[in-house]
């Protein structure tokens, strides 16, 4: 659906030249969500605005749905855009009109007929939850509505990609999470091929096939998110899996608890899909003399399954300790000794 190749991007300015995209090559399937995660700096909202040609590369190749967007005309690039549609952090409305102006404007611009734009703004307003706001102006909206709004519009021509640019960045963490929901049902009914970019990896972790991530203008990993979150390589990508497998208040409780004489051995086991069912703990203890207490734990949902964190301690003779910890990692399960190995 999407395929990126040697993609670059340098800015020229007065201090230098700044490599924003440097050498990308990515491809993305039809039909799955996508996610590039990245900082502030990171290259990856250019990136996502080089997909729909609003920024032009320095170099490389840009195809999308069967189209070389870096070398179309203007006039084909109009309409390669129609197929593309986008949407962004601060919601970009037009605030002197309704929400049912707002979504036709696509359309009119298209030159639709009244009639025909009525019929689809009708579809769109009950698609994303909007029934009887059409009348509503952008300030008399939530935030939550008001992307709702964006979305609805950025899918007036029917398009085969959906860009979002920090869609729910300027959104609280409950209105984010609908806002994902939607998301989710949008590519689930219509088989939309969706590519995000944010800096939260809660958003990747909740609705994203697979992920890349980005730093100084480059990939540094990339893959299904459950393997990313599972085995994290690059020390970039371990911060941003820290993000939902240790929050801030996980990190402090352990540092805590470290400081305590007899805290034993203290593991980080990582569970994955099925294994998050499984009764390993009490498997361990029955056949190890050690004993266990369960310090912090953490089951996520991803697209393509569970991911458990758990936060033990160990107690037990150094060499039946070690005995258990090699029986857990047998069975599949990643274990990491943070404090007494």
């Amino acid at each position: 659906m999407i395929t990126l190749s040697k993609l670059a991007k340098i800015f020229h300015t007065k201090d230098g030249d700044v490599r924003a995209v440097d050498d990308i090559d990515l491809t993305i399937d039809k039909g799955e969500i996508f996610g590039v995660i990245g900082y502030s700096g990171a290259g990856k909202s250019t990136l996502i605005r080089m997909l729909n040609m609003l920024e032009a590369p320095t170099s490389g190749e840009v195809d999308v749905a069967g189209r070389p967007m870096h070398s179309l005309s203007k006039g084909k690039l109009r309409e390669a855009r129609q197929e593309i549609g986008m949407i962004f952090q601060h919601f970009n409305l037009l605030w002197s009109r309704t929400v049912a102006e707002n979504i036709a404007f696509p359309l009119e611009i298209k030159g639709v007929s009244k009639q025909d734009q009525k019929k689809r703004v009708d579809e769109l307003i009950q698609l994303v939850g909007l029934d009887g706001r059409g009348g509503s102006y952008p300030s008399q909206l939530s935030g939550g509505q008001k992307q709702r709004v964006g979305i609805a519009r950025a899918l007036a021509n029917d398009p085969k990609v959906l860009l979002c640019d920090e869609a729910t960045s300027a959104l609280d963490p409950k209105t984010t999470d609908s806002i994902l929901d939607l998301l989710v049902d949008i590519n689930a009914k219509l088989g939309l091929t969706i590519v995000l970019i944010t800096h939260e990896m809660h958003v990747i972790r909740k609705i994203c096939h697979r992920v890349a991530v980005m730093e100084a203008g480059k990939i540094v990993e990339q893959g299904d998110v459950l393997d990313i979150f599972r085995r994290p390589k690059q020390a970039m990508t371990k911060e941003f899996v820290k993000q939902v497998t240790e929050p801030e208040e996980t990190e402090e409780a352990l540092n805590h608890l470290l400081d305590r004489e007899g805290i034993g051995h203290v593991l980080q086991l990582t569970f994955v899909g099925g294994d998050t069912q499984r009764p390993l703990i009490t498997d361990v203890v029955r056949k190890f003399d050690v004993d266990i207490s369960i310090l912090q734990g953490k089951i996520s949902q991803t697209q393509h399954g569970s991911y458990g964190s758990l936060f033990v301690s160990m107690n037990g003779e150094s060499a039946t300790v070690q005995q258990a910890v090699a029986y857990i990692r047998e069975q599949e399960v990643e274990v990491e000794v943070i404090h007494g190995g």
